[in-house]
């Protein structure tokens, strides 16, 4: 493959620096835009225990997020990426090349790009509550949920995603709170009832968290206020789970790529799918490249396309899938 090719990556969590790793490694100039927060998501948590490879043999833990990402990116810069410590804020197709325009104010042409821009998780909106992210307020269950085994936590929200998250701290944790402002629950019947009938977890209705409770310099719990009565009570707490959503971070490409109500990409191969179950014809070879978008040259990968896993171990698989797609698509 002919040297002078030019890759964008836009984004720099797990999925933006695995494919930054793959494509500097095959000898294309890589360029990753990292953002306003390089490493993505994982700097937010603590230690990391369910990424494979990421681990001390002797002390038996895990790295720390923010450890972990400065690894991936010295890796990634060894084998010759480039990072631009700013935002995407536009991407044009401007004939055989993409354009992109940045918070700097500059502008970049590429041969092919890998979205890999991340969701962020949506907050409460809480006094100092960027103090605590991954010091007893969390956003993943499944990341940090080990840490609070035999202890009493909360989880926030009223979703399909709450229901799990309290489901499957359930099994570790001595109690579960669950958070709602009211009795209404978008949650589907299925999980709604899941969920009531688990004995570990108890619903706390009509209630909105309005402060974290710190003594000591040591998170101890959350206030929290009846949306009827307004009375105030103190729920004493290891930890605070909140599952209110994510927002993929997707606006820079609005009209250019094909996205859900909530912003999630969604790739070339997933709309081809949907258009060969309405009986509708689709070009020959639709499916050679897995993480393409249905624009030749961009590439889709992680937690802006991906609103099941969200796991840094599954978007390291997305960079992996598309600068190989890439690759590919460049040399063809």
């Amino acid at each position: 493959m002919s040297n002078n090719k030019k890759v964008a990556i836009i984004g720099s969590g797990p999925s933006g620096l695995t494919a930054g790793i793959y494509l500097s490694r095959a000898g294309i100039d890589t360029t990753i835009f990292a953002g306003n927060q390089i490493g993505g998501q994982l700097t937010t948590t603590t230690e990391i225990e369910n990424f494979p490879g990421a681990w001390n043999i002797k002390t038996k833990e895990g790295l720390m997020g923010p450890e972990l990402m400065d690894i991936m990116q010295k890796q990634a810069e060894h084998f010759g990426a480039k990072i631009e410590y700013q935002a995407v804020k536009l991407l044009e197709k401007k004939e055989s090349k993409f354009e992109l325009n940045t918070s700097f104010g500059d502008k970049f042409e590429y041969d092919a790009i890998v979205i890999a821009s991340g969701a962020s998780a949506r907050y409460l909106g809480l006094p100092d509550e960027g103090k605590w992210i991954g010091r007893g307020y969390h956003t993943c269950a499944t990341c940090d949920g080990f840490f609070y085994k035999n202890k009493v936590v909360a989880v926030v929200g009223g979703g399909d995603s709450a229901m799990e998250e309290a489901s499957y701290l359930s099994k570790l944790c001595s109690k579960v709170y669950l958070i709602h402002r009211s009795d209404n629950y978008r949650a589907s019947t299925i999980m709604l009832e899941r969920a009531k009938n688990n004995l570990k977890i108890e619903f706390i209705e009509f209630s909105l968290p309005t402060e974290l409770i710190i003594e000591e310099s040591k998170f101890k719990g959350v206030k929290i206020q009846n949306t009827q009565t307004k009375e105030n009570t103190n729920l004493i707490l290891d930890g605070l789970f909140v599952a209110i959503g994510h927002v993929p971070n997707s606006n820079f490409v609005k009209g250019v790529l094909t996205m859900d109500e909530v912003g999630y990409l969604i790739p070339r191969k997933d709309l081809l799918l949907s258009k060969l179950m309405m009986n509708e014809k689709i070009e020959l070879g639709w499916n050679k490249y897995g993480q393409m978008s249905e624009v030749e040259g961009l590439f889709i990968a992680g937690d802006v396309e991906d609103k099941k896993y969200r796991q840094a171990i599954t978007a390291s698989g997305d960079g992996c899938r598309a600068a190989m797609d890439c690759e590919k698509w460049l040399e063809d």
